[in-house]
C-alpha cells in the first residue's frame, strides 16, 4: 500500500493536530517536530490528517490539499427540514433526470462513510429510462412466468401477496418499480467487515442528497427480493464478482409535490445513567438466543 505521505515543511506550523487526530496512531513526530508515517500498516487511508491540517501542509496518496473544498457551516434548520420532508415517492415523470444531477449524485457517493474506511462499495446505475423500461419488462415477465408454473402457482395462491403481485403486473400495474425512470443498486464485497451497513448508509446519504436536488426516491424492497430470487438480474446490473447486492433504490424526477411535513408518533428513548451490573447467566443466555434468532 503506497501512502505517499508527505509534509510541506514550509507550511507546517508543528501544531501536532495530525498526530493527535490519527485514529490508528500511524503518525509520530519526526526530528523536526513535524509528523511522519511511523506505522504505515496501521494507516487506513481515512485522510483525517489531510483534513485537519490548518495550513494544508499534509499530502497523502498524492492528494493536493489546495484542491479540497473548504468546510462550510450549514443551516441546521434547513437540514432538519430536509429530513422531516423526505417522502417515499411512487409517482415519477416519464423522463430522464438531468445528467449533471446524476453526476453530482455519483460524486457525492465517494464521500459516504464505510466500516474501516473500506472504500470498495459498487453502485449500479440505470440512468436511461429506455434501459429502465427494458429491465422493468424483463423482471415483470420473469415473475409472471415463474408464478404461472404449476408447483409455484399452487404456492402463490396460498400466499395472497404473491398472487396479488402477479395479477397486478398482468393488469399493467408497475407494483415493483413504481414507474421510476432510474434505479441504483448498492453492492459490497461479501468479505467486507459490514457490507449491509455500508450499503444502507450509502443509500441513505444518496436519498437525502437526491431529495435536495429535487428528485424523488423510494426504497425498493420488491426490487431487492427480485435480485435474491433471480440471480440473472444481478448479472443484468453488472454487480462485480464477489459482491453481494445490498439494496435497491428507485429515483427520478417526481410527478408529485408534498406540501408539509408529517407528524410522526415518537419513538421510545432511554437516557442511560451509571448503574451496577449483575451478571445473570440465564438472562445472558436468553438475550443471546433472541439476538441470534432475530437476525
Amino acid at each position: 500500500m503506497n501512502h505517499n505521505f508527505k509534509v510541506n515543511y514550509e507550511r507546517c506550523v508543528k501544531c501536532g493536530l495530525c498526530i493527535e487526530n490519527c485514529p490508528t496512531k500511524a503518525l509520530e513526530y519526526d526530528d523536526y517536530k513535524s509528523s511522519k508515517m511511523e506505522k504505515p500498516k496501521n494507516c487506513m487511508l481515512c485522510q483525517h490528517c489531510f483534513a485537519i491540517c490548518p495550513v494544508g501542509a499534509i499530502s497523502i496518496m498524492g492528494k493536493n490539499p489546495d484542491e479540497s473544498n473548504e468546510i462550510k457551516q450549514i443551516n441546521s434548520d434547513d437540514l432538519l427540514n430536509l429530513i422531516q420532508s423526505r417522502r417515499s415517492v411512487r409517482k415519477y415523470k416519464q423522463e430522464n433526470a438531468d445528467k449533471e444531477i446524476i453526476q453530482k449524485l455519483k460524486n457525492m457517493l465517494n464521500y459516504v462513510p464505510t466500516g474501516k474506511n473500506n472504500h470498495s462499495l459498487h453502485f449500479s446505475f440505470i440512468e436511461d429510462i429506455a434501459t429502465m423500461n427494458d429491465f422493468r419488462g424483463k423482471v415483470n415477465t420473469t415473475i409472471v412466468n415463474f408464478f404461472n408454473k404449476k408447483p409455484i402457482q399452487f404456492l402463490s395462491k396460498q400466499f395472497s401477496k404473491f398472487e396479488k403481485m402477479k395479477n397486478a403486473i398482468l393488469n399493467g400495474n408497475d407494483v415493483i418499480f413504481r414507474g421510476a425512470p432510474h434505479l441504483i443498486c448498492a453492492s459490497a464485497p461479501i468479505d467486507s467487515s459490514c457490507p449491509s451497513q455500508d450499503g444502507i448508509i450509502a443509500l441513505s446519504y444518496f436519498e437525502l442528497y437526491a431529495n435536495s436536488l429535487g428528485l424523488g426516491t423510494c426504497w425498493c424492497g420488491y426490487g431487492q427480493a427480485v435480485l435474491k430470487m433471480f440471480p440473472e438480474f444481478i448479472e443484468y446490473l453488472q454487480v462485480p464478482k464477489g459482491y453481494i447486492p445490498i439494496y435497491v433504490m428507485l429515483f427520478g424526477p417526481k410527478d408529485i409535490e408534498y406540501k408539509r411535513t408529517t407528524q410522526p408518533n415518537p419513538y421510545t428513548f432511554t437516557t442511560i445513567e451509571k448503574q451496577d451490573l449483575e451478571i445473570n447467566i440465564f438472562n445472558r443466555i436468553k438475550r443471546t438466543f433472541w439476538n441470534i434468532i432475530k437476525r
